[in-house]
């Protein structure tokens, strides 16, 4: 069984003491708390200062919770918020259109998927929830950086790896494919990152018309696209669904 690190586990309770009772908490009082030495109490207090995580008032020399754990708390609620709003729209995008739906949001280099709809049929598929895909070549990663300038920024600095052979990868071309898909409100990917696939997506907006997530589906190109164009009834089905969570969420004119 492996062994927990004795030093993460201290720096937990520590958040934990800090987010019950007393609202500051001085070092003595975190360290008679925990049963630690005012030194062991005190170097972890400032690794987790010098990380965000804990604050410490100047005029007491009291510690609480800090700023970036706010943050990072309010992204967890965001997409658990996101996904809420948007589990009846996938469904009935599933049905309405006999595709895959995902719903997708920025993480660190790449889209996150945080919840995946199956394709209504019969046939064998694997749930993707948790994936990653990549920013510059699907459909959704291309609306977050046409939309999102964090995941703009993220695109443009990557190595914008070949796929297939119809992958962007050029700067100036993959620019060109982001203004239009802030032009016509939605992103493509046909064959660009797997063989024989195309996706559409569009993006999803808060209450502050800030971008959160992007929404789309992926299927096989014969059943996706006619004449070598994407369907435009499952733009629209795709846009529609978009718009739809954005209004659940707050965001006005969508």
């Amino acid at each position: 069984m492996a062994r927990n690190i004795q030093s993460l586990e201290r720096a937990a309770a520590m958040l934990r003491l800090l987010a019950g009772g007393e609202r500051r908490l001085g070092l003595s009082d975190i360290a008679s708390a925990l049963g630690l030495a005012k030194g062991t109490a005190h170097g972890i207090l400032r690794t987790l200062q010098q990380e965000g995580f804990v604050e410490q008032d100047e005029t007491s020399g009291r510690y609480q919770l800090g700023a970036e754990l706010l943050r990072l708390g309010t992204t967890y609620l965001d997409v658990h918020e996101l996904r809420a709003r948007a589990l009846v729209w996938t469904d009935d995008l599933a049905r309405s259109s006999g595709e895959s739906v995902y719903l997708g949001v920025l993480h660190q280099h790449g889209v996150l998927i945080v919840h995946h709809v199956f394709r209504p049929d019969d046939s064998r598929q694997v749930l993707e929830i948790g994936a990653m895909q990549p920013l510059h070549s699907t459909a959704l990663g291309k609306v977050l950086s046409a939309y999102d300038p964090v995941a703009h920024s993220e695109a443009v600095e990557a190595d914008r790896k070949a796929f297939t052979d119809r992958t962007v990868c050029d700067l100036a071309a993959f620019e060109q494919i982001l203004d239009l898909t802030r032009a016509r409100g939605y992103a493509a990917d046909v064959e660009e990152t797997w063989e024989g696939v195309a996706s559409v997506a569009a993006p999803i907006h808060d209450r502050r018309r800030m971008p959160v997530g992007a929404v789309g589906i992926t299927g096989a190109v014969e059943r996706v696209c006619r004449d070598g164009e994407l369907r435009p009834e499952l733009i629209a089905a795709v846009r529609d669904c978009a718009r739809a969570v954005s209004r659940d969420l707050g965001a006005q004119r969508f």
